[in-house]
């Protein structure tokens, strides 16, 4: 049988931890920065773990990431 293949997409924006948890970049900080208030661009710094349903979306993206 030959073999699945990965999503590049996904393979670009996702990383699956030593966990198996998927970490991702935080969402909403490409643009419009001035409307944002201080706190949520503090709390939006670095990477966010996936919750449950959407970490099964993207492991289906990435079936050797595991």
């Amino acid at each position: 049988m030959p073999k699945m293949k990965t999503k590049s997409s996904a393979k670009k924006r996702f990383k699956v931890t030593a966990k198996g948890r998927v970490v991702a970049g935080q969402a909403g900080k490409r643009h419009g920065m001035i409307k944002r208030s201080t706190k949520f661009i503090r709390t939006a710094r670095g990477t966010t773990v996936l919750s449950k349903p959407d970490e099964k979306i993207v492991k289906g993206y990435m079936p050797y990431a595991r």
